[in-house]
């Protein structure tokens, strides 16, 4: 499901200074201009009884192109108590900030909310306001509102476990501490949910090893990118991106010493 599309500044992805080649790359996939609008995708997984979101979006205080999953909501006219459970890969404001409705209750009241450990540790840790880098300090602040309210509700759990019928967990760090990707298998099939350890279908693909401005530890996302998509592409097991274009659906296909994401119609 949408949440609608992020607006970010091109040097968000690359820091400082663009890597040579990486306006190039970024011209063949159509971004020419000084922003980028990547999708914000919500998975949604109905087996049986339970109905469980995979991250829950911006909400309405993040920016105004995010923050529509209630629009998606309506066309599946799906209501917020359906949802049993909610799966949170990691903190950040695009995933999280969505789970408080405009008067500061929980969106999704009778659901389980769950969260890597590690994640939950570091975002309701007091010194990591003191700590995280000045350009994240709102992040800090706004995961640490929301994580309060999810105490009594919350299920805590650590890297390869089956948190519920299987979906297991796998620890992808590097983008944020705590970053979990979830394996899901249905029958004969597995999907791997990849939150944002994979952020994008270009550069991220191409050029895995290349560090992101988007990683808060750019070092260990790269070898955590690199190590995902060698195993997705070998397996050749199909991905749901947050920030991926065709609804996140997709598979990573090796390309030379790079690797081309290509988009399903699911």
């Amino acid at each position: 499901m949408s949440d609608g599309n992020l607006v970010l500044p091109r040097s968000f992805a690359f820091r400082e200074t663009p890597p040579d080649g990486a306006n190039d790359i970024l011209a063949r996939y159509g971004i020419t201009s000084d922003t980028m609008t990547p999708d914000c995708n919500i998975t949604l997984l109905r087996d049986g009884d339970r109905t469980i979101l995979f991250d829950v979006g911006a909400g309405q205080e993040f920016m105004p192109s995010a923050g529509k999953l209630m629009d998606a909501f309506d066309t599946l006219e799906l209501d917020v108590s359906d949802i049993t459970d909610v799966v949170f890969t990691h903190a950040h404001p695009d995933h999280l900030w969505g789970v408080r409705d405009d008067f500061g209750d929980l969106m999704f009241p009778d659901a389980t909310y769950h969260m890597g450990q590690a994640e939950w540790d570091y975002w309701t840790d007091p010194d990591t306001v003191s700590t995280i880098d000045e350009g994240r300090v709102t992040f800090a602040v706004g995961a640490m509102n929301r994580l309060e309210l999810l105490a009594d509700q919350i299920n805590l759990f650590a890297d390869n476990q089956e948190i519920l019928p299987g979906v297991l967990s796998r620890l992808t760090p590097g983008h944020t501490p705590g970053h979990m990707s979830f394996e899901v298998q249905m029958g004969g099939e597995a999907v791997m949910i990849v939150g944002d350890s994979i952020v994008n279908h270009h550069v991220a693909f191409e050029k895995p090893a290349w560090l992101s401005g988007s990683d808060q530890d750019p070092e260990l996302g790269a070898q955590t990118r690199l190590a995902l998509l060698d195993q997705l592409s070998t397996a050749q097991m199909r991905l749901i991106g947050f920030h991926l274009p065709s609804g996140g659906w997709g598979h990573a296909e090796r390309r030379g010493d790079g690797f081309v994401f290509v988009g399903d119609d699911a």
